[in-house]
């Protein structure tokens, strides 16, 4: 499904943040492929080699690399589908909105939170 632009929002105020939202989706994809690449280079490096994980206490470092890589990309993917959600909300002219109340999400939360669904009262009812 192609990417609507997002439409201007209502509160100039938060324009800033939602400029904020764009660029960490571009460093977000940036990062995942360079994680990938990583990813890719770790297993052609091991391919080559007869490690027993098991046994081998290089083959130990290496398992250990890949699970780290893979979970910092799930984190990182994770992260990416929580700001594209917030630029869908940007696009679909709710962004900016608690989630349960309706009510506006005060400036300064989405300034530290740019992707947050919802005020900090019904943020800490979520957890």
């Amino acid at each position: 499904m192609p990417r609507r632009d997002p439409s201007p929002d209502p509160r100039p105020e938060i324009a800033g943040v939602v400029a904020l939202l764009r660029e960490d989706r571009e460093s977000l994809m940036a990062r995942i492929a360079e994680l990938s690449a990583d990813m890719d280079a770790l297993f052609e490096a091991s391919r080559d080699s007869n490690a027993d994980d098991e046994h081998d206490p290089e083959g130990q470092t290496i398992a250990y690399e890949r699970s780290q890589l893979a979970a910092i990309t799930a984190q990182t993917r994770d992260r990416l589908d929580e700001v594209e959600a917030a630029l869908e909300r940007v696009s679909d002219g709710t962004y900016g909105r608690c989630e349960v109340c309706g009510e506006p999400i005060p400036l300064a939360r989405l300034e530290a939170r740019p992707a947050a669904r919802t005020c900090v009262r019904h943020a800490e009812t979520r957890r």
